[in-house]
């Protein structure tokens, strides 16, 4: 399946398949001339959040797009200096590895404070200024602080983006001065598209396996198909058809495998869960082990616990149920 190309053989700068309501909302919001000056795109990691962002900033920056789309053309000029990550009125803010190549734990308060003063600022090529904040989820205390200041006050022509994940809890003041685009699952067909249309060497090895591990989130289909992770997902399918009388083997396999890393763990446990979210519907029993297991799985990412310790836990709550 190959990329869609214009007549110029352009491809295009960021593709990106469905959520045809967010880009609706937003061209509408801002061909009416009265755009909200922030936005929100919220929707789990790996969902394509990062590629709206993208699409939203050269449009606003003066990029061509058909009618009732985002989708700009990697030959365009503005496309081509944000490619290029050249644009003088774009400021995009995220966790990027220092030089030392490792990945901050955080968004600074001295990158929030660059980015209001960027925003004081008169646009360099006389249009918009635009900030994008890839994410919210990873601003500290101080730097939400800092950034409230423009929600608060927001300067003419400028457009300030935030992203969440949602995994952290977001300040009424917040959501409250953003105007939110929600991005939902995409179809296993949509998927499919998206994985295929990335390029040989992005692409994963085995796409079933990406594509089915995805949840409707082709970046986190793609993170999850790893060697480790298709080796849990491998072991979980066996371990939770055996039950509830695993094998020896099966149950060996289970905790090595749930231990091996953390997307391993993920793996894993995504799939323990919608195991028991099939059966939970008709088994109170399931349902209720379906929020031990939530639990068990929020403290262990979140305390970053010992991985096969927690693993081995999960394993021996679902042994134990009579379900």
């Amino acid at each position: 399946m190959s990329v869609a190309r214009d007549q110029t053989g352009s491809p295009p700068a960021w593709p990106l398949v469905g959520h045809q309501t967010a880009i609706t909302d937003f061209r509408a919001a801002f061909d009416s001339g009265r755009m909200h000056h922030a936005w929100l795109i919220d929707g789990p990691s790996g969902i394509g959040k990062a590629q709206l962002a993208k699409q939203i900033s050269s449009y606003v920056l003066g990029a061509k797009c058909p009618p009732d789309k985002l989708e700009t053309r990697a030959s365009d000029p503005v496309a081509q200096k944000l490619l290029a990550e050249s644009h003088p009125d774009l400021r995009w803010l995220d966790r990027r590895p220092d030089e030392a190549g490792k990945i901050k734990q955080d968004i600074s308060i001295e990158a929030i404070r660059g980015l209001n003063a960027f925003f004081s600022l008169k646009p360099a090529l006389g249009g918009w200024r635009v900030g994008v904040i890839d994410s919210v989820d990873e601003l500290n205390r101080s730097g939400t602080n800092a950034m409230l200041k423009t929600l608060e006050e927001p300067p003419p022509q400028c457009l300030l983006i935030l992203l969440t994940h949602g995994t952290r809890p977001l300040l009424p003041t917040i959501r409250s001065r953003c105007r939110r685009l929600r991005l939902h699952a995409l179809s296993e067909a949509d998927v499919k598209t998206v994985l295929h249309r990335l390029p040989p060497e992005a692409r994963p090895a085995n796409l079933e396996a990406a594509c089915s591990l995805a949840r409707g989130r082709p970046g986190y289909g793609l993170s999850l198909s790893s060697a480790s992770g298709l080796a849990a997902a491998n072991a979980a399918r066996t371990f939770l058809r055996s039950l509830p009388k695993p094998s020896d083997g099966a149950l060996g396999d289970a905790i090595t495998k749930i231990g091996a890393d953390a997307i391993a763990f993920e793996v894993f446990s995504n799939m323990a869960l919608d195991w028991l979210s099939a059966r939970a519907a008709n088994q109170p029993d399931a349902a209720r082990l379906y929020l031990d297991v939530s639990r068990l799985i929020g403290h262990a990412t979140e305390l970053n616990m010992d991985r096969t310790q927690s693993g081995a836990e999960l394993i021996g709550m679902l042994q134990k149920a009579s379900i």
